[in-house]
């Protein structure tokens, strides 16, 4: 069976094509990917109007060159997949259109994926794939959960933030060091060059006693810590600023670090997915390995280039769910979005 998905939910508009064969695990046949990053950054952020008529543009291009790179025709898919929650109202409207508009012309069934679980499954497009059951720390955009997962569709929620996610604090963080749009890998780039207990800076909720996450209160004193630097916080090349963003980078990492391997500890469990974009910072990585190997904790991560927005972690999900029959792909053409849609809650 092969399962077309298109994922449209903020501003990367990605699609991709994956195979089922029997029980074993889906496999990625092509997929494509556009980034919005370069048309927003005039705005220091996305512009959710631009993101939705921008995917209007990009989303069947993308199809066709995922297709053509497969080797197969749009009769050859079987099932047409979708972001349809969380995201941008707009943006998931142009996704779950194309694909049930798709659909209807060639007669196939549609299925809406729930787009952290399209993160939280990525990994299982890796080489190294992990096994159920795991904790799951899902660190993307707006959103930083720990979820204690037992199987496809089989979530349990530890623990979220309560305020800022942590890539919105990287993000935020960067933006009051005057750094562009993207913000957070930015950010990332310029700790490697400074030192991370130059500022001491808070840790919220490391001491909590849950496993819930705040980062609200860590933005503030970057906002503070910048003010007492001075304009050496804004200026490039200046020690001061690439001392306060890996200050800012420690700060985020070890809460990140210290509430997973709580998560593991209170729960038993021997494995660790991590999931998102935040999944991708270098330093988050490595601590995170330093610390399962401690434990004798097998970690696992998407391949770096999935860990952002992408078409290929819809069509896993989709083709995952549809494996272990968790949902039912139908032919029924008329749709709706969900732009807020908690992980827990997914049938």
């Amino acid at each position: 069976m092969r399962i077309l998905g298109i994922e449209s939910s903020c501003d990367e508009t990605g699609v991709a094509l994956v195979e089922t064969t029997g029980d074993a695990l889906p496999r990625l046949l092509s997929h494509a990917l556009y980034s919005q990053i370069e048309m927003h950054q005039a705005y220091g952020g996305v512009v959710p109007e631009l993101a939705s008529r921008d995917h209007i543009r990009r989303v069947l291009p993308l199809t066709r060159q995922v297709m053509s790179e497969a080797g197969v025709s749009l009769s050859d898919v079987d099932v047409v997949a979708y972001t349809r929650g969380p995201g941008l109202a707009g943006a998931l409207l142009v996704g779950s259109g194309v694909a049930c508009a798709l659909a209807a012309s060639l007669g196939k069934p549609v299925l809406g994926v729930h787009h952290l679980e399209g993160h939280l499954l990525s990994p299982f497009l890796s080489a190294d794939a992990p096994e159920f059951p795991f904790i799951a720390l899902l660190v993307s955009g707006g959103h930083t959960q720990l979820m204690r997962v037992d199987g496809v569709g089989r979530y349990e929620l530890l623990g979220e933030t309560i305020d800022d996610a942590a890539g919105e604090a990287f993000d935020k963080s960067a933006k009051l060091m005057g750094l562009p749009y993207p913000g957070g890998p930015g950010l990332s780039r310029l700790a490697e060059q400074g030192n991370p207990a130059a500022y001491k800076l808070p840790r919220p909720l490391l001491h909590s006693g849950d496993l819930d996450f705040s980062f609200a209160g860590l933005k503030t004193a970057v906002l503070t810590q910048s003010q007492k630097i001075g304009p050496a916080a804004h200026t490039e090349g200046a020690p001061e600023r690439a001392d306060l963003a890996a200050s800012t980078q420690a700060a985020i990492v070890e809460v990140l670090v210290k509430k997973s391997m709580t998560a593991l500890k209170t729960t038993g469990m021997k494995r660790l997915v991590v999931a998102g974009g935040v999944g991708a910072n270098r330093e988050l990585r490595a601590q995170l390995n330093a610390a399962c190997a401690k434990a004798q904790v097998r970690v696992h991560y998407p391949e770096l280039h999935l860990c952002t927005d992408n078409g290929a972690m819809i069509a896993m999900a989709a083709a995952m769910r549809l494996q272990a029959g968790a949902q039912q792909a139908e032919a029924r053409y008329s749709f709706d979005v969900k732009p807020r849609w908690p992980l827990h809650e997914l049938a």
